[in-house]
């Protein structure tokens, strides 16, 4: 490789091979900084191109890519720009490893180690361009704890993060201040249309509101609304159904909370396709989601039926070990989908003594009934299939990528509504973080689209034990 002249300001970055597979894209996302590869990452990309998975897949995607590339390459040693094939995004170049890299590294560290072997490239680099910053970019921490061991720097890839501090994700509600009438009443504008009371209001406040924002006041329990229109200093809100009252109740079910109260508000709209709930454990997202899919399917004959995905560790292996059919091997799998049909499934006492369920046949009968409208599918077979007036429910989604996030989405047809639920703080993909998890991406990108909705989840609703211990654990 030739030394480069021009300015030194340009970095040198050596890719690991997770980085390829997390995101085949990286080699145009360092901006107009030069790439480097060495030797092994190409190795270790052929040994993961084979399978159905989505490491396999991206592997793949790789090295199409770089086939593409080198076609066009008039000397590797030189560098391939990068402009080119990445549209202008990246302005550096691609170097190859064309020569042998002797052994760089302190004795005693095996060199038969593919890691060891990418370590010993970046100190070759370090020593041939005295004068360039050359990183590596790792995605294994131990990878960049070892390097940092040897006083090389390392860095983890940032550049697929949505957000780097996820307090700041948006919550999909906002408290209003106390004075929120006085500065906001000027020219106020009220009215009623269909048992809704809606607001237009102007201020200093109006330009932040988001389409589809809940807002509430805290001294004002009873006041809670939603942003419907927003441009400028005006906005128009419209209050919300009260799910909290009896008299609303949605499969037997009421909030229990303010955010409960936002959720079955988007959960139940006609006009919202799509809704993230975010939230812990025990705040109730399967639970609501699954009555809401229940009221609309069995009740309002809105949709279909209700399907029912989420992802398998490992997301995209085989999961032919297990016995049974598609629904039957997603099974073990499905723990928190049977507990909350158990929930909404059950009896009341006091319908009971009342005669209003007529025995354990009627329970099994209604039981049955659900199952019939509930389709539970693996995510291995989502690909190409399209969705039409189903309610489709994507739990776990903190472990999905934003690709694989973009997959499902896609497959949502005329009359279909998606859901996705999770907890972005209990994540168990490799390599995935808060910042970068598929779920974190859609709350960021669908929020303010008018057929869209977001709620975080605040309080725990599952019991006094399961509260207590979510806050001394």
């Amino acid at each position: 490789m030739r030394k480069s002249t021009r300015k030194t300001e340009t970095k040198l970055f050596v890719l690991d091979t997770n980085v390829l597979m997390h995101d085949p894209s990286s080699l145009f996302r360092f901006e107009e900084h030069d790439v480097y590869l060495p030797i092994m990452t190409l190795e270790e990309l052929d040994n993961h191109k084979r399978g159905m998975s989505e490491i396999a897949r991206n592997a793949r995607q790789v090295s199409r890519l770089l086939d593409e590339m080198l076609v066009l390459a008039d000397d590797i040693a030189d560098g391939i720009p990068l402009r080119a094939p990445s549209h202008n995004l990246a302005q550096g170049r691609l170097f190859l490893q064309t020569e042998a890299i002797g052994d760089e590294l302190p004795p005693g560290l095996p060199t038969s180690r593919c890691d060891n072997q990418i370590l010993s490239v970046v100190v070759h680099l370090q020593r041939r361009h005295p004068r360039r910053q050359v990183f590596l970019v790792s995605k294994d921490i131990n990878m960049r704890i070892k390097a940092r061991a040897l006083r090389l720097p390392a860095e983890d890839y940032f550049s697929d993060q949505v957000l780097e501090d996820t307090d700041l994700l948006y919550a999909g509600c906002r408290a209003l201040p106390a004075d929120f009438w006085e500065k906001h009443g000027r020219d106020l504008a009220s009215w009623k249309k269909d048992g809704k009371t809606y607001y237009q209001v102007n201020g200093p406040l109006c330009p932040e509101f988001l389409l589809n924002e809940f807002l509430y006041l805290e001294d004002t329990p009873e006041f809670t609304a939603w942003v419907r229109e927003a441009a400028g200093k005006q906005a128009i809100l419209e209050t919300l159904t009260d799910y909290t009252h009896p008299k609303h109740a949605v499969w037997g079910i009421n909030a229990r909370n303010r955010e409960q109260n936002f959720a079955l508000n988007l959960l139940l709209h006609p006009e919202i396709d799509f809704v993230t709930l975010l939230g812990q454990a025990g705040t109730g997202k399967t639970l609501l989601t699954l009555a809401a899919g229940l009221a609309q399917v069995l009740e309002e004959k809105r949709y279909s039926e209700i399907i029912v995905t989420r992802v398998t560790v490992s997301v995209g292996e085989d999961i032919g070990f297990l016995p049974g059919n598609e629904e039957e091997k997603m099974t073990p799998w499905m723990g928190a989908l049977e507990d909350n049909l158990e929930v909404l499934t059950r009896s009341d006492p006091a319908d009971d003594k009342a005669g209003v369920f007529s025995g354990e046949w009627t329970k099994a009968a209604t039981h049955d009934l659900i199952r019939s409208r509930i389709r539970i599918k693996s995510l291995n077979f989502m690909r190409g299939r399209t969705f039409l007036n189903k309610f489709l429910i994507i739990d776990e989604a903190q472990n999905l990528t934003p690709k694989q996030m973009k997959t499902l989405i896609t497959r949502a047809g005329p009359g279909t509504k998606v859901v996705c639920l999770g907890n972005i703080a209990q994540i168990d993909t490799p390599y995935l973080t808060e910042g970068a998890s598929g779920l974190t991406y859609v709350v960021d990108r669908f929020k303010g689209w008018p057929h869209s909705g977001h709620v975080t989840l605040q309080r725990g609703e599952r019991s006094r034990l399961a509260d207590h211990a979510a806050e001394v654990l």
